[in-house]
């Protein structure tokens, strides 16, 4: 019989049980169907292997533990925004547990001890983390990922004690992974839990085959539109909380039907002033394709380059980013690059963190990405404005939780998985009045 060393893995889904008992088995396979989409890209990206699925769980093998390690915080981040832009009973938590050693290959089967002892950690760990083994720890590359040591434990059927691993949550050292304190508690998070470690290295366009939570993946000209769209779209709703602002401070000095009246020209006006909006906002766009700093030049030319060369002037646009001593303007100006990368919901994430350090563009490019024409960067951006409580972008979710996007309700899986802005709006309001 045939022997390998690989990284054995083992996830499932929390509360998967539970579900069975109160769910039809039409649902419960349309909820294994969401949770195969979302899985099955990162693994094979990571080059991992489905051995066989038992229920909602998964025995995958890797040949590398430290693919195998990023594949697991890629996975976990995915799931974080993924649940994101679906009601609770859609969410999906899944647990997942590494252990490295020498199998036997049966056909398309592996057994022995590593198997066993991956199965039993699995049940150590909890819903949104990856757990690994020392063995793990001792093989994979720690300058890649951070660890942190859980313990050691008693495992059944297995002699002598078994030191775990796990990887702790984001944010990270840029100049080398640390084990440092978790910024925001699990659940309340302005960014996925693990930054993006794993994901990053993973191209968006091969998760949009499989994906569940992204919706009218629009074409070239419509993600470059959006830009001035957007801002457009805020100027006019701005200009239209003004108007209605104005109207309530005039009402008691009005003769009757003088306020119908004023509102109605409001309202007659509301196109033009978009119109307005939009040509300023295309106006400034091309200003600042054509000057500006360094920085801004080399996004640009990320922007408008074909996507074949887009990486190499992406990496001399980092570079030049890096040089940007403002902590603020640099987490930006990498939002800016993620756009033009077409990885909105990764820019998100960079511009959360350029406004907690109190970044003022990034905070209007939040607000602006309330408007966005993807549902999924739109449910995004309304839950940073939640985490960051945004006051300055109120307007404006309220508007979205009123009358959501275009493409709500899209993706999914006959029903499962379906990503709503307008929703997501909608629970970002509630936490402004708790």
């Amino acid at each position: 019989m045939k022997t390998a060393n690989l990284a054995i893995v083992f996830t499932d889904i929390k509360g998967f049980t539970e579900r069975t008992s109160r769910q039809s088995l039409e649902q419960n396979q349309r909820l294994l169907r969401v949770h195969g989409a979302l899985l099955s890209p990162l693994i094979k990206a990571f080059d991992g292997r489905i051995i066989k699925s038992i229920g909602d769980a998964l025995l995958l093998t890797f040949e590398s533990p430290t693919q195998a390690v990023l594949s697991g915080v890629a996975i976990q981040d995915r799931l974080w925004h993924h649940n994101r832009g679906v009601p609770e009973s859609e969410q999906l938590h899944v647990r997942f547990a590494i252990n490295v050693g020498e199998v036997r290959l049966d056909g398309n089967d592996v057994f022995g001890e590593p198997v066993n002892i991956a199965a039993r950690v699995e049940g150590l760990a909890e819903a949104g983390e990856v757990y690994f083994t020392e063995a793990v720890y001792l093989a994979m590359n720690k300058a890649e990922i951070p660890s942190r040591e859980v313990g050691a434990f008693e495992l059944k059927g297995i002699p002598g004690k078994i030191r775990v691993f796990q990887v702790p949550r984001a944010p990270y050292r840029v100049e080398a992974p640390s084990a440092g304190a978790i910024a925001e508690a699990p659940g309340t998070e302005s960014m996925p839990p693990y930054g993006n470690l794993g994901l990053s290295r993973v191209p968006e366009s091969s998760l949009e085959g499989g994906a569940v939570d992204v919706a009218l993946l629009g074409q070239r000209a419509a993600e470059l539109g959006q830009r001035a769209a957007a801002g457009a779209v805020v100027l006019g709703r701005q200009a239209s909380h003004a108007g209605r602002s104005l109207f309530a401070r005039m009402r008691d000095g009005m003769p009757p039907g003088g306020a119908g009246a004023v509102l109605r020209v409001l309202g007659a006006h509301r196109r033009a002033l978009l119109f307005a909006g939009a040509l300023a906002v295309v106006l400034g766009v091309g200003v600042v394709a054509f000057s500006g700093s360094p920085a801004t030049r080399a996004i640009s030319e990320v922007e408008r380059a074909p996507k074949s060369e887009r990486e190499a002037l992406a990496k001399e646009a980092r570079k030049i980013i890096g040089e940007e001593k403002d902590q603020g303007r640099r987490l930006y100006l990498q939002g800016q690059l993620d756009e033009a990368m077409e990885n909105p919901r990764r820019s998100l994430d960079d511009y959360a963190r350029a406004v907690r350090v109190g970044n003022g563009d990034a905070e209007k490019r939040v607000t602006q990405m309330l408007s966005h024409p993807m549902c999924s960067v739109r449910a995004a951006a309304a839950d940073a404005v939640r985490s960051l409580k945004l006051q300055s972008a109120l307007g404006e979710l309220e508007d979205l939780a009123e009358d959501g996007g275009p493409d709500d309700g899209s993706g999914g899986f006959l029903g499962v998985g379906k990503c709503d802005s307008k929703v997501a709006a909608q629970n970002a309001l509630k936490s402004f009045k708790d």
